[in-house]
């Protein structure tokens, strides 16, 4: 009779595990179609953007750019570079980043008044991205393999994940929440909270559009939900599969940017 009872609660126990490790993969192919359709759309791309930056006292100021992506694969390496042209104090501004599957991903600063190119540590992805709401880590996407991930509920429209940190001593957050739309697979919402449950940060898609048949965000905010201020992130003149060369994606392209390029045309 033990040994029944021993071998009917092993049973169970393996019966709860697998349905864990069943809903844990569930959540994971969720969410890593997601990032495919944020971040993998074409083979490479390029797009105008612009940020807006509101402080807790309602004062503005603006940034643009011009962001170059190229996928050595889908879900795997991935470089982009950003090149800042306005206001005066970032034009000729160019970040740099890498993105890696099993290790953290590279980023570089290039700070022309300096003719200096800072390596951003791996520490710093979580801070302002130049002076905006928005993270280092933010603007390259988070690696999904950072984070453990739970569907927490669902509806026809969309699903809702949690996503916990494997090393939170690496993060300032103790969990978020994502919604991701069904229609399009892309999230549309994350909310972070900190030690004591709170919400301190909220992302939010505001436009979706169709480009070349890729779902593409065009316009999201980042808001501080403590301190108050947001960003907002505008996108225009997207192009995708445009046969963006390997050779641009390169430190001496920070210095000397690939002008054909970097010509934005509808």
């Amino acid at each position: 009779m033990k040994a029944l009872f021993l071998t009917a609660l092993s049973t169970a126990v393996l019966f709860v595990s697998s349905q864990a490790i069943s809903a844990e993969k569930s959540a994971r192919d969720i969410v890593e179609q997601a990032e495919l359709n944020a971040y993998y759309s074409g083979d490479d791309g390029r797009s105008a953007a612009r940020m807006i930056i509101t402080d807790n006292q309602g004062r503005q100021q603006m940034r643009q750019f011009t962001i170059l992506r190229k996928d050595q694969q889908d879900g795997g390496v991935q470089d982009m570079m950003i090149f800042f042209s306005r206001p005066a104090d970032v034009r000729d501004t160019v970040f740099r980043v890498v993105k890696q599957v099993n290790d953290d991903d590279d980023r570089w600063l290039y700070l022309p008044d300096l003719d200096l190119v800072k390596r951003i540590s791996a520490g710093d992805k979580r801070t302002s991205f130049v002076g905006s709401h928005f993270f280092y880590e933010d603007v390259s996407g988070r690696n999904t393999a950072l984070d453990n991930y739970e569907l927490i509920s669902e509806n026809e429209d969309s699903y809702v994940l949690k996503g916990t940190p494997k090393h939170p001593d690496n993060v300032e957050f103790s969990y978020y929440e994502v919604v991701i739309d069904k229609e399009h697979m892309l999230p549309i919402e994350s909310t972070f909270y900190n030690d004591s449950g709170e919400a301190y940060r909220k992302m939010e898609v505001l436009k979706v559009e169709t480009v070349q048949g890729y779902p593409t965000v065009t316009h999201s905010r980042m808001s501080d939900l403590t301190n108050g201020g947001q960003t907002e992130m505008q996108f225009r003149f997207m192009k995708y599969n445009i046969g963006l060369p390997d050779s641009i994606f390169s430190e001496r392209s920070l210095r000397n940017p690939p002008a054909e390029w970097l010509q934005l045309r509808d």
